[in-house]
């Protein structure tokens, strides 16, 4: 159902194939993620490389139109792998627990890499909404303990997927509703 989405969305161009392997990359590191917790190198290595190497060319005009350009490929990488890393090292001197593994940061460098540093924060904020509402859900209605750790690579995947296929034009409602853009 997700690459239907996908070729219904994009239709008939290469970025397609591109979102489609994006698409299947995300299924699988988030069923990796939910029976292991991890999120092998495997694929969020090659994904932050391949987010990287096709913003040159969406930017060279040489598929459809991008959905970033390389600059903001090269920030989103950066930031999204230094949120997640600040982030864990923050939680870590504050409780002495890991809070993330580190997987988690090269996911969403990868999700940067792919759709530019201006997705980033949609992409936090999904993933972090749903995080909250599922891990809080679990814990009421199934009782489950809140010291037994919860992936968060599914939530920042699907976030990912979203931002992709409709995050500027939910970025652009926001926009629009705050009155930031006119």
């Amino acid at each position: 159902m997700l690459s239907a989405a996908v070729a219904m969305h994009f239709g008939w161009h290469w970025q397609t194939l591109a979102a489609l392997l994006f698409t299947w990359a995300l299924i699988s590191l988030t069923v990796i993620d939910l029976d292991h917790t991890l999120l092998p190198d495997i694929i969020t290595m090659p994904l932050l490389w391949l987010g990287l190497l096709l913003s040159l060319f969406w930017h060279a005009g040489l598929t459809a139109p991008a959905p970033t350009d390389p600059a903001s490929a090269i920030l989103g990488a950066v930031c999204g792998y230094l949120v997640l890393w600040t982030v864990f090292w923050a939680f870590k001197f504050a409780t002495g627990k890991d809070g993330m593994g580190y997987g988690d940061f090269k996911l969403l460098g990868a999700l940067g890499a792919w759709m530019g540093w201006q997705m980033l924060p949609l992409i936090l904020l999904l993933s972090a909404l749903a995080g909250a509402v599922i891990g809080i859900a679990l814990i009421v209605l199934r009782g489950r303990d809140r010291n037994v750790p919860i992936p968060f690579g599914p939530y920042l995947a699907a976030a990912g997927w979203i931002a992709l296929l409709w995050g500027p034009q939910i970025m652009g409602g926001y926009l629009t509703l705050t009155g930031l853009r006119h």
